[in-house]
């Protein structure tokens, strides 16, 4: 009997090239898709399902020739119940179809078999839930994240870790240990990870908010050894400028996809207000 050929499986572009090309293209800008209830209302929409999903499904189809990214607030669908989650998967859906990468702001962390199932939603192949890139918690220790981190890996999709967050209370935790910090610990480990990417950018990346002022300096955390794209919530609405993500984050800059959501999504319902918000704002994270 002839020898069993073996199946060759069809390499796979990993996240942090797809990001890396994404950014050159569009320029460094992820839209977060914040549909809150306050929005929905100025949007002249129905706080349900339905006013969810021409929020999400308007944002998509606006920005996505636009922005290297989208990400919508996984938390934002959730307390719509089942029916908030299937406009979720059809954002995701919608995404995929225009083109543009989509992180699902879950930030989900827990150890064994239970994170096993969260890499399972966002990360698999024929996942209803799968994203390009899902946002997780390092905070039960970050080998607890091995499984994201792995089918990441194989699906050709990533990750972004929690590191530094722009809240007061994240320094109780994030800030602990001085030279060692916690926050410190997780960008090492990081950049560890990245070592099996090749490329300008692993699929790891960091959440590191744009208004952490000089909390990269106090404790000495150098970014630009990471190889991944730094995510940074908090330009616009929040109160970082373009100016402060290049003062904060120095030679790590141009590894650094801002974040706007309100300060973006308050120029709508119309495509024309929301367009032009997301052009200027594209214009102010690319001067020189």
């Amino acid at each position: 009997m002839p020898e069993a050929q073996e199946v060759q499986q069809p390499v796979r572009e990993s996240f942090g090239s797809r990001l890396v090309a994404a950014m050159a293209d569009r320029g460094p800008l992820c839209v977060g898709i914040d549909p809150h209830p306050q929005l929905l209302a100025d949007w002249g929409l129905n706080d349900d399902a339905a006013g969810l999903e021409r929020f999400s499904l308007t944002v998509v189809e606006t920005v996505a020739s636009l922005a290297a990214a989208v990400k919508p607030q996984v938390a934002l669908y959730e307390r719509h119940g089942s029916a908030g989650m299937a406009v979720l998967e059809r954002t995701l859906a919608a995404a995929a179809d225009a083109g543009v990468l989509s992180i699902a702001d879950a930030k989900r962390g827990d150890i064994g078999s239970t994170m096993a199932a969260y890499a399972d939603a966002w990360l698999r192949d024929g996942s209803a839930l799968a994203a390009d890139s899902v946002t997780l918690s390092p905070y039960l220790g970050f080998e607890s994240l091995r499984p994201a981190l792995d089918l990441a890996a194989e699906y050709g999709r990533g990750v972004f870790v929690l590191a530094l967050t722009s809240n007061p209370e994240g320094k109780s935790v994030q800030h602990v240990g001085g030279d060692d910090s916690v926050a410190r610990q997780i960008v090492a480990a990081t950049a560890r990870e990245n070592e099996r990417y090749s490329g300008a950018l692993g699929s790891v990346g960091l959440v590191v908010g744009a208004t952490i002022g000089s909390a990269l300096e106090d404790l000495a955390i150098d970014l630009a050894p990471v190889r991944g794209a730094i995510l940074a919530p908090g330009l616009g609405a929040q109160g970082a400028t373009p100016a402060d993500l290049r003062a904060t984050f120095g030679a790590a800059y141009p590894t650094v996809l801002a974040t706007s959501s309100r300060g973006i999504l308050a120029a709508g319902p119309t495509v024309a207000g929301l367009r032009e918000a997301t052009r200027q704002t594209l214009d102010g994270l690319l001067a020189d």
